[in-house]
């Protein structure tokens, strides 16, 4: 109780010294404590003491990188705590109003995500369980029924899958080698499930509640913000079918041919008798050594390893080495299962239904047609792919990647997408126009530093096309 007192009144003393330093007034200041003292806010705070006080101890006794991400978990918890006192100050804003007020969660979730790009460390699933698990800090986006996302509880307990899948293989590796890590797995989860999901439930059920009195403010300068929500349908059957004039070649042929509705036979003849090889005068038996070499120059497998496409364990879907299909169907799967993409070449996968979160591993001129993801679509290590969502993604993220298409549609422009280490990275967004051309749109992959008023100002470079 003495603990948890004590920083109850830190949380106080830090909230007047950055008032002062803001110039607040004394009435901003009281009507901040007076939103402070709601229950609701006093029950996070003892939510995140407790809960959060397991993670921290577990952390510190491991140290390193461990102790690091969690530290950026206690950051990202303290700015939810402030959104929610701004809340209570703040008239429900719209859309861009709202993504600006949260903007903050964001920073502290790429913070997060950054601890875990570039060369794997030895505690890279304690840093993916951390980061993947952020996500469910997003419940706070929810504003209603129609915005894309799930209500509250079921978003946070649909979050926490995505990172289960990490935080299991602590448990596994650890469960015989060092207790504290064991310890840290555990307190992580009951944080999420049953902490932040029952607390959600107490007090938000709903999602927040907004101030009727209040102005509006544009912006909450100590909180983060979670990604945009997730964007409704992309592409119908009847947009992509008529989404250019052009004839297209190609990936995008295939993405055409498979958005349009038509049997997959439809445009195919019939082989007739006199059509048969063993029937035709102008063929023997002997391969020549041009058609043995063109042959030999198409392999229908990997050398690097045998051809998958399995659910694993109920959760996991896995499609591995996998070269020159274009017919690719996963059909039968759920919000709470992942589809790993390794390895594979010239192909195109449909996942027809909603997932939790989709990874491009290594694959080149590979397709994805996707409906529906909870957390993110990623795209890594790849070169020369497109990638069509029909559904909604509240994240697509590209790293390493050499080569990409996104087609995005109206009702998924909010969708965020990082890019980091690419080159010629363009999204194709609907025009004006209901059946108008797609727009294509090219991200910039270079940037000018500049150092100005003591700090670098970063922009990025722009191409014409005239």
């Amino acid at each position: 109780m003495e603990e948890r007192l004590m920083v109850r009144l830190e949380s106080a003393v830090a909230r007047l010294e950055a008032l002062s330093l803001r110039g607040g007034s004394v009435v901003e200041s009281g009507r901040y404590d007076v939103a402070a003292t709601d229950p609701s806010i006093v029950a996070f705070e003892d939510f995140t003491g407790t809960c959060f006080g397991r993670v921290s101890s577990a952390g510190e006794k491991i140290g390193g990188q461990v102790l690091e991400v969690t530290r950026i978990l206690e950051q990202a918890l303290n700015v939810q705590k402030e959104l929610l006192i701004k809340i209570k100050q703040t008239q429900k804003p719209d859309l861009a109003g709202l993504a600006e007020f949260l903007k903050p969660l964001n920073e502290v979730i790429m913070k997060a995500n950054s601890m875990t790009e570039g060369r794997r460390s030895d505690f890279f699933n304690h840093l993916k369980a951390a980061a993947d698990s952020f996500t469910a800090l997003a419940w706070i986006a929810y504003t209603g029924k129609d915005c894309g996302m799930s209500m509250p509880i079921a978003h946070v307990e649909e979050s926490w899958q995505m990172a289960e899948f990490y935080n299991n293989k602590i448990l596994v590796e650890y469960k015989s080698k060092d207790p504290s890590h064991v310890e840290w797995a555990k307190a992580l989860k009951e944080l999420y499930l049953p902490g932040l999901r029952d607390y959600v439930k107490s007090h938000y059920p709903l999602g927040p509640v907004w101030s009727a009195t209040a102005r509006a403010k544009a912006a909450a300068p100590s909180a983060p913000a979670p990604p945009p929500p997730p964007p409704a349908s992309l592409f119908s059957s009847e947009s992509s079918s008529s989404s250019s004039s052009k004839p297209k070649e190609g990936m995008a042929a295939v993405f055409q041919e498979i958005s349009s509705g038509k049997p997959v036979t439809a445009g195919l003849r019939k082989v007739t008798d006199n059509m048969k090889t063993k029937n035709r005068a102008d063929r023997t038996g002997v391969v020549g050594a041009s058609e043995k070499e063109s042959r030999t120059s198409t392999p229908s497998f990997s050398k690097a390893g045998p051809p998958k496409l399995e659910l694993q364990m109920g959760r996991k879907w896995v499609v591995e080495n996998q070269i020159g299909r274009k017919n690719l169907v996963i059909d039968d799967c759920d919000a709470k299962q992942s589809v790993y993409i390794f390895g594979c070449k010239d192909s195109v996968l449909q996942v027809q239904g909603k997932v939790n979160n989709i990874t491009i591993d290594k694959c080149t001129k590979m397709g994805l047609v996707f409906m529906d993801v909870v957390a993110a679509c990623e795209i890594v290590n790849c070169s020369g792919v497109e990638v069509q969502c029909q559904g909604s993604a509240p994240t697509i993220s590209v790293d390493n990647t050499g080569g990409c298409q996104l087609y995005l549609s109206k009702d998924s422009l909010g969708t965020s997408i990082t890019t980091a280490k690419t080159s010629e990275i363009n999204v194709l967004v609907p025009g004006a126009e209901p059946d108008g051309d797609l727009v294509e749109h090219a991200l910039p992959q270079q940037f000018i530093h500049m150092f100005k008023d003591g700090h670098f100002e970063t922009t990025p470079v722009s191409h014409s096309g005239g």
